[in-house]
């Protein structure tokens, strides 16, 4: 059952680092959600898509499945933006870019 190990990625309404230090790993579907004819809710007989393993760092997460013998990829690192420093920054005296309304 193939795996996915990944970083997530910063939540827009946060500012601070907090809670970005985790690795996850998560089971791939191995069977299609299903529509239920009555109430018309997607269901599915596999239980280990609702399973995430939430480890320290990317090397425990890939020994834990190595030792499990599970098949997994690791995803790379979410993308970081740059940010000025504060918000003072842009009314500062001596800026190199003009200040426009």
């Amino acid at each position: 059952m193939p795996v996915r190990i990944y970083q997530p990625a910063k939540n827009a309404m946060q500012s601070g680092k907090g809670k970005q230090d985790f690795w996850y790993l998560e089971f791939e579907a191995e069977a299609p959600r299903q529509a239920d004819p009555l109430m018309g809710w997607t269901s599915s007989a596999d239980t280990k898509q609702q399973l995430r393993l939430k480890f320290d760092s990317r090397e425990k997460a890939i020994a834990y499945a190595e030792r499990e013998g599970l098949a997994y990829s690791v995803a790379g690192m979410p993308p970081q933006r740059m940010q000025r420093k504060s918000y003072s920054d842009n009314f500062k005296f001596g800026r190199s870019q003009n200040w426009t309304h």
